[in-house]
């Protein structure tokens, strides 16, 4: 049976915390403690792998150019590198064209939050509240945009039973008629789940059918220990209509303070998206462009930061075993444990900082209270395998074992 639209959206008191930074709620809950031992911050999804040697060259020989205004779409040279980098990564049947289905973003954080209100613009009046759809648990600029945008959000929980993917299955017309766009993770965060090629393809004939832009968060896509995931752009044909891909060095290149990224895609939408950004988006100085240059013509230090993650979750595999409901994650550099049976996400969440110094993050504070009051991160505790080094990680998850005490299953 399809669900309403009010059956998925958040109770006035969930909300209240859920529009508020969840690393600023999880610093108030652990403000009262001390760590007892050494912190290790597994909550923070920051890459610690090395920055790869050819920033400072790249970044010395364009110095100048930090005194020129950059324009908004990005330079040429930025352009031509990202688009032949996305078309052969994703083996995509038309090549993106540089000059006009491509943006350079000030990291994809923004470009995802700008997009709700170009989406909006966009796609026009809708039948009813307009809506933009989006995973529960959510990246927070999601649930930005909307608000920003004036549209309701509308939360789909992701679960185990569903695979960690939104279900589309319980999207009716009525919801479906009113969307402006449609939030979609790919690996998914927190879960590290993928979606197939046929579900990619489910989400493009819904948006042709009811008129909405699929914004495909994809920043995770390089991140990954088995088969390479895809990306919405392959199931959007060869005019990309109604879809468009979000993409960033932060993870892809250990670069999450050179805040660059691309959204590429339907033309159409990103003519207005770029207006939109023209006169209310962040520029990227042109140095930092060269540097993405130089990032997308290079594999070999991807390469070598999958093989740096690949370790630590061969170390998860072994030290958690199937213990809170582990599983090796499709993608991403996440793990999402099942700690219900330990008091729960913020009890665990205390009890791993003020024993064992290791700073997690509660699954709910993640994601949005269902109307029915249910919270599908409720339970779950985020843990991001983020260190620079294999020994600290193994030295976090053996705490994490002790401290919880719970048995190999």
């Amino acid at each position: 049976m399809a669900m309403t639209a009010s059956s998925r959206s958040a109770s006035a008191a969930g909300a209240q915390d859920g529009e508020r930074s969840p690393f600023a709620r999880l610093t108030e809950l652990l403000s009262a403690y001390t760590p007892g031992k050494p912190l290790i911050n597994m909550s923070i999804g920051e890459p610690q792998h090395p920055v790869p040697g050819f920033v400072g060259p790249v970044l010395a020989s364009h110095i100048n150019e930090f005194g020129r205004y950059p324009i908004a779409k990005g330079i040429e040279p930025f352009r031509q590198a990202a688009a032949a980098w996305i078309s052969r990564r994703f083996g995509l049947a038309k090549a993106i064209d540089p000059e006009t289905e491509i943006l350079v973003l000030n990291g994809s954080r923004e470009g995802l939050f700008f997009a709700a209100i170009a989406a909006a613009r966009y796609v026009g009046p809708r039948k009813g509240t307009p809506a933009i759809l989006m995973p529960n648990p959510f990246y927070p600029a999601y649930a930005a945009g909307a608000r920003a945008a004036g549209c309701e959000a509308v939360f789909l929980p992701t679960t185990r039973e569903n695979g960690f993917l939104p279900d589309l299955d319980s999207l009716s017309a009525e919801t479906l008629d009113r969307t402006v766009a449609f939030y979609l993770a790919s690996p998914a965060n927190p879960q590290g789940s993928v979606p197939s090629r046929a579900y990619f393809d489910r989400v493009k004939q819904l948006a042709d059918r009811h008129g909405f832009i699929v914004l495909s968060d994809e920043c995770y896509s390089e991140i990954y220990t088995g088969e390479a995931p895809g990306s919405m752009l392959a199931s959007a044909g060869h005019d990309f209509a109604n879809v468009v891909a979000f993409q960033s060095l932060s993870k892809r290149s250990n670069l999450p303070g050179l805040r660059v990224g691309f959204v590429a895609g339907d033309k159409n939408f990103l003519a207005r998206f770029h207006e939109l950004r023209n006169v209310a988006a962040p520029q990227v100085p042109v140095p930092l462009q060269h540097v993405a240059v130089a990032a997308y013509s290079d594999e070999t230090h991807v390469d070598e930061n999958r093989r740096l993650y690949r370790i630590k979750f061969d170390l998860a595999d072994q030290i958690l075993g199937n213990r809170f409901g582990y599983r090796r994650p499709a993608g991403g550099f996440c793990i999402w444990l099942d700690v219900s049976a330990h008091g729960g996400d913020e009890a665990a969440t205390v009890k791993l900082f003020k024993e064992g110094g290791v700073r997690v993050i509660p699954g709910s504070y993640l994601a949005r209270p269902q109307a029915d009051g249910s919270n599908p991160g409720t339970g779950y505790i985020r843990v991001a395998l983020v260190q620079q080094d294999s020994e600290t990680t193994a030295e976090a998850l053996h705490r994490m074992v002790d401290v919880l005490n719970e048995a190999r299953g």
